[in-house]
Parts: C-alpha cells; structure tokens; sequence
C-alpha cells in the first residue's frame, strides 16, 4: 500500500510548478502597467526582462550550494516563500533601478524553485514508477494561464498594481503552506552540474542545442511580449490584452498534458517538424493581418506548436550521452536570457510587430533543426 505521502507528494509537487507559473504569469501580464508606473521605453522593459534572465543563469552556482547543503525539499521552501515577496517589491517599486534589482533575484529565484521541485518530480517519478514529468510541465502552463485569467480579473476590480501584486502573493503563499508538508521529506542530491567550460556544440548536439535556443526563445517571448503587442499593435484594452498569453498558454497546456502519447504515436521528429511550422507560419501570417483576433488566434497557435520542444530536445539530448545534454540545456538557458530582450531591441528599432517577426523566425528554426537531428 502506498504510504500518505507518496500518495500526496505529487499533488505537492505539481503546485509548486503552478506556482511557479502563477508568478511568471502574474507580473509578464502586467507588463503594460509596469511600463507605465516606472515610464519605460521598449527597451527599458527589455533590459528588465533581461535582468531575471541574468538573475537566472548565473543562480547556478547558488542554487547547487542550496541543493547540497539543504536538499531540494527546503529549496522549494526557500525559494517558492521568497518569490511572492518579489513580486510585491516589483509592485511597490519607486524607480527603474530597484525594478531592475528585483528583478534580478526573481530570476534567482525562479530558477532556485525551477531545479528544486524537478529534482523533487524525477525522485516521485521513481518511488511511484509512473512517468509524471510532462503533466507537471503542463501545470506549470495552467499556473501561468491562471495568472492571465486572475490579472483580467484585478484590473477590472483593483486597478492597482501593487494591490494586485499583493493579492496574487496572497494565493501564492496559500499553495506553498499547503504544498510545503507534503513534498518528499529527503531528496537525493541532483547530479553535479559540469565544470568545463562551455564549448560550441558540434553535429547532433549542435542541432539540438539551437532547437532548444529556438524553443526558449519563442516560449520565453511569447509570454513576455503578448500583453504589450496586443495593446500597443492592434489597440486592444489592457484587459482584454491580458488574454494573449491565456491564449498561448491554454494551447500549451492541452499540448503537454497529451504530449507524451503524441510522442509514443507519432515521434519526436514528427512533433517538432510539425509544431515549428505551425507555430511559425501562424505567427507570421497573424502578424501580417494585424488586428486583435488573428493576434490571439496566432498566439494560439504558437503555444500549440511549441509545446513539446523542451520534453524531446532534453530526452534526445539524455541519449546522446552527458556532453549532449550538457549543451542542450546551455543553449536553452541561452535563449531564455536573450530572446525577450532582443525583442524588445528590435521593437525599439522599428516596433513591435518586426520584434515578434524574430520570434517566427525562431518557431522556422525548430523545424528546420528537427529535419537534422537523428531522432
């Protein structure tokens, strides 16, 4: 018979990669506003966004310490208690300059959490002999969906920011109080991350690498830069502008809650042929007809096609030995770091539209590199 925390455990877990999504979601939304209190050029919100990638990538070192030293069950503690406050602080924030400081310990942060209740999701996965991994992904697309629906929502009853910061760190400590006792009480310390210094991949690798690149940076724009195309381009309320990432997420959550039996039916190759293209050649064609309706429909479509770039590049990768997935997961990091800042360099070039047409030409890449990829 399973013991009560077994059984409970992967509940727990899944919160926190709601909760996770939940606070991305919350403050990607309310971008527009953010912009609006501080005064921000689209570069000045591309530098902010690039702050938590920064926080993110170099949280590394750290978030091995944490790991060894704490285990990963008090690292979620930790981490997922100390984001909500963030988020209040991003609300409260007086001028750019702090902005930008939060901004970067919420990409510690993050990143902290992100490690941390993987490492706990693998060791439930084991103790139960059932794969969970793509579905927790997938609740981590509801958090982030939940997030758009809950920000329609504040900015129609408390037009604050910070109010609404404050409400949403409300939820978010209410999950991690009810989460926090039921994750696995002892987790085995995570593999060592390699010490080499990073090198350009080479054949499959590098295939694989500039799929996951081109993955994180269409995931990581679209959920940034949806609110502010929506109503900077086509003239949309900031309400219903909200609903440009509930569109892509609610497409990629379908997506990774069914990704594993597409991928046993049809194959990786299959999926992220498929899925660039579509996500891709939507995008582009959304952008091309402008206005509010073919943005979302194609925003959509993006998170449909997408959706299971990450679960085939990392297992593809696993394959092919340490070094492989070693650059895979470099290069995505990579991405996640510069895709939406380069966005918003090319939107304050030109405008928002040529910035998202980047993020077409990433979703083209995928398929492309899957072509090449021996799958």
């Amino acid at each position: 018979m399973t013991a009560p925390p077994l059984r409970q455990a992967p509940y727990a877990v899944a919160t926190l990669f709601f909760l996770l999504g939940f606070n991305y979601g919350s403050w990607a939304t309310r971008l527009p506003a953010l912009k609006a209190q501080l005064d921000l050029g689209p570069a000045q919100v591309g530098f902010l966004l690039l702050a938590s990638g920064i926080g993110a990538v170099f949280s590394f070192p750290v978030t091995a310490t944490l790991l060894r030293r704490l285990g990963a069950q008090r690292c979620c503690w930790l981490a997922a208690a100390a984001m909500p406050a963030l988020l209040v602080l991003l609300g409260f924030a007086p001028s750019y300059p702090f902005a930008l400081a939060v901004m970067v310990m919420e990409g510690v942060a993050a990143a902290c959490l992100n490690v941390a209740m993987n490492a706990q999701g693998v060791e439930v996965e084991v103790e139960r002999g059932r794969p969970i991994m793509s579905r927790l992904h997938a609740v981590f697309s509801l958090g982030g969906l939940a997030a758009a629906l809950f920000s329609a929502l504040m900015i129609r009853v408390l037009p604050s920011l910070a109010l609404h910061f404050v409400a949403s760190a409300v939820l978010m400590w209410t999950m991690l109080a009810w989460a926090a006792p039921r994750l696995l009480p002892q987790s085995p310390e995570p593999p060592a991350t390699p010490r080499k210094r990073f090198s350009l991949p080479s054949g499959a690798a590098l295939w694989l690498g500039l799929a996951a690149l081109a993955g994180t940076v269409v995931e990581g724009s679209m959920s940034d830069w949806t609110a502010l195309y929506l109503k900077e381009r086509t003239g949309a309320s900031e309400q219903a502008a909200a609903l440009g990432l509930a569109a892509f997420t609610v497409t990629m959550f379908c997506a990774r809650w069914l990704g594993d039996g597409w991928r046993a039916r049809w194959g990786s190759a299959y999926l992220l042929k498929t899925g660039g293209s579509v996500a891709g050649v939507g995008l582009a064609v959304g952008l091309l007809l402008g206005g509010f309706w073919p943005g979302l429909v194609a925003f959509a479509l993006v998170g449909l096609g997408v959706a299971a770039v990450s679960p085939c590049v990392y297992i593809a990768g696993a394959k092919q030995g340490p070094v492989a997935l070693a650059a895979v997961t470099t290069t995505g990091a990579v991405g996640a770091l510069l895709g939406p800042p380069l966005i918003g360099f090319v939107a304050h070039a030109s405008h928002l539209g040529w910035g998202l047409a980047v993020v077409a030409g990433a979703a083209l890449l995928i398929a492309t590199a899957a072509r090449r990829i021996a799958w």
